[in-house]
């Protein structure tokens, strides 16, 4: 069985949500995760008034299943119907064809994997919708 180390450096005043708990750095921080659980750093996170696209709603979506331990039970619905629509919905293929790598993600039991496909496709969606709103995502606080 193999551990996997993952490093994460954390500005101060800078929050990370590890499985439902959230730790906040004083000063500038590093940490090294173990083993393989679920964790977004603050500026990962999208709040609910910029799910303005939707994959941005399906990002807000798989971000509360990776969040919080019981989100994947409490958010699975809302997370099949929004990929039901959107596969009917999108034509793109690439990003149809990210949507498909999510749902195996998902299917597998790794919503925060499909949370890191996704980012990727934002900004395609973005140049679908004309804009540059990819710099969005970044989000500087979670109160705010």
């Amino acid at each position: 069985m193999s551990t996997t180390t993952t490093r994460v450096t954390l500005r101060a005043g800078e929050r990370i949500f590890i499985n439902g708990a959230v730790l906040k750095s004083n000063g500038r921080s590093s940490l090294e995760i173990l083993n393989d659980v679920p964790y977004l750093v603050e500026h990962e996170i999208m709040h609910a008034q910029q799910t303005s696209t939707p994959l941005r709603q399906l990002y807000y979506i798989l971000q509360t299943m990776v969040m919080e331990p019981r989100g994947l039970e409490r958010a699975g619905g809302v997370y099949l119907e929004t990929m039901q629509l959107l596969c009917e919905t999108l034509t793109n293929a690439a990003v149809l064809a990210g949507l498909e790598t999510i749902r195996q993600q998902v299917a597998e039991g790794s919503p925060f994997a499909a949370l890191k496909t996704l980012r990727t496709l934002i900004p395609v969606e973005d140049a679908i919708l004309g804009g540059t709103r990819s710099s969005e995502l970044r989000v500087v606080g979670v109160g705010q």
